[in-house]
């Protein structure tokens, strides 16, 4: 049983499954289902649709380098079987699987961490803006730390024209 892969998305395709288009000069283009198709129909570039394989390992969201992925390389040549060495290979799957899931958790850790900092940078900056709300606006007044200083914003010169027109 061969298994493909869609070749907009990079998912998987089962046989009996997908969408299969030839081209002109004898190239073999595979989708996975008729949403890959359409796209590539429109020529749109997997890289820039958000959803594809292409675009989450562009930016970083997927594991771009590991050794694990080198099993699961296209081969062409035809392999004796062998029952040992198959019983050895299928051992050997469970291990990697769950190498690559670990090194999947940590990426996706490596990537969240970043994103944590910015949550609380953001969290701290409205607790800033808005103590008030926090704090009764008495101990506001008794405590002068916890309020931000007050910045006049210089007005422009077409905004002061504006001023004085309105008022006279």
């Amino acid at each position: 049983m061969r298994i493909e892969k869609c070749w907009f998305c990079s998912s998987t395709i089962y046989p009996g499954h997908g969408i299969q288009f030839v081209r002109n000069d004898a190239k073999i283009f595979r989708f996975c289902r008729s949403k890959c198709h359409k796209n590539f129909k429109m020529k749109r570039n997997p890289r820039k649709v958000k959803w594809t394989k292409a675009y989450r390992r562009l930016h970083g969201k997927d594991m771009t380098q590991d050794t694990t992925f080198e099993f699961e390389r296209k081969r062409n040549r035809p392999e004796r079987y062998d029952r040992d060495r198959a019983k050895d290979i299928l051992q050997a799957i469970k291990t990697i699987d769950k190498v690559r899931s670990h090194r999947a958790e940590m990426h996706i850790r490596k990537r969240m961490k970043k994103d944590k900092r910015k949550v609380q940078e953001e969290a701290r900056k409205e607790l800033e803006q808005g103590i008030p709300l926090v704090k009764a606006p008495s101990v506001l007044q008794e405590e002068p730390s916890l309020t931000l200083p007050k910045v006049k914003v210089k007005a422009s010169q077409a905004q002061q024209e504006e001023h004085h027109a309105m008022e006279e």
